[in-house]
């Protein structure tokens, strides 16, 4: 839970550092869930600054390969790429997808940076990023294949990222309050009732993640993954819902690039677009039919 809670403090304040965190939370357990002792040691020694991030999304019509001992290919969403020092990537090999860990100054890839025009978020540096017959050794190849994708590790995952969104949703609730108290708005019958409406959405996102936390060492499997998936789409709903309640309570001036709350939503608003948000509901809908999913006090 510890770590839960550093991932949504640094989310209330910086969602692209938040994400880049995030990541390399994730790559590191991953290390350490199938890395030998020599591989993690051999990323520490390497750089004390070690900065390591998850590459996994494909890249259309380049899938990343390994043939005959080269990186070909390349990805898509690779946040942090020309700020990492290492990666995890996923590459496609004649026995499955495997995962290795690329030391990016031994195997550096082409960084495109002109892909990144997004509203928000910019400061992930998320890239498209590219090896064309770039070696790789043994040392490199994490795990057996189709570790990746092992479940819960998998899925249940997600609630790293939820945390961080979670944090969002606070840092929105502090935003919006700042303004409205330093324009004199605050004791407004209306602004009122919005502030009302942003405390209780950001203490119902943080009361998700606790208790989906909790409840992780409870229960089958599929109850639990299906109870990260629950998560996920409350918290989601609940920031939606703070995005536009934010963005009444403030108006226009919210608008204004130079406003602390204008690169948060837009921020926020391109950081919730995760993956397959409708496998989600299909998750938690075919749990709750089977019964896996049990209300409680």
């Amino acid at each position: 839970m510890s770590l839960l809670r550093q991932l949504y403090r640094i989310g209330r304040t910086d969602l692209p550092l938040g994400r880049l965190i995030e990541g390399h939370v994730d790559a590191c357990q991953i290390l350490r869930r199938y890395g030998t002792h020599d591989q993690l040691e051999s990323a520490r020694a390497s750089n004390r600054s070690t900065m390591v991030g998850v590459w996994n999304a494909a890249l259309e019509g380049e899938p990343l390969r390994v043939i005959d001992g080269c990186l070909a290919g390349g990805k898509s969403f690779a946040s942090g790429a020309g700020v990492l020092t290492h990666a995890l990537v996923t590459a496609d090999t004649p026995a499955g997808t495997q995962l290795l860990l690329l030391d990016l100054a031994r195997t550096s890839p082409e960084i495109d940076r002109s892909w990144w025009h997004v509203t928000g978020m910019q400061r992930s540096e998320t890239h498209i990023v590219r090896w064309n017959n770039v070696r790789v050794c043994d040392h490199d190849f994490i795990g057996k294949p189709g570790d990746y994708a092992r479940e819960p590790h998998f899925s249940g995952g997600a609630l790293r990222f939820t945390a961080v969104h979670a944090g969002g949703i606070a840092g929105v609730f502090d935003r919006t309050r700042d303004h409205l108290i330093s324009t004199n708005r605050a004791q407004d019958p209306f602004q009122a009732a919005r502030l009302a409406a942003l405390f209780q959405l950001a203490e119902a996102a943080a009361a998700t993640i606790q208790r989906t936390a909790t409840a992780w060492f409870d229960g089958p499997e599929d109850a639990r993954l299906a109870r990260v998936a629950a998560a996920r789409l409350s918290v989601a709903d609940a920031a939606t819902r703070s995005i536009a309640i934010a963005q009444e309570a403030v108006g226009l001036a919210g608008h204004f690039r130079s406003h602390p709350l204008s690169t948060l939503l837009t921020d926020l608003t391109v950081y919730l677009r995760q993956p397959a948000p409708d496998a989600q509901v299909v998750k938690v809908g075919e749990a709750a039919r089977q019964g896996l999913l049990v209300l409680s006090l």
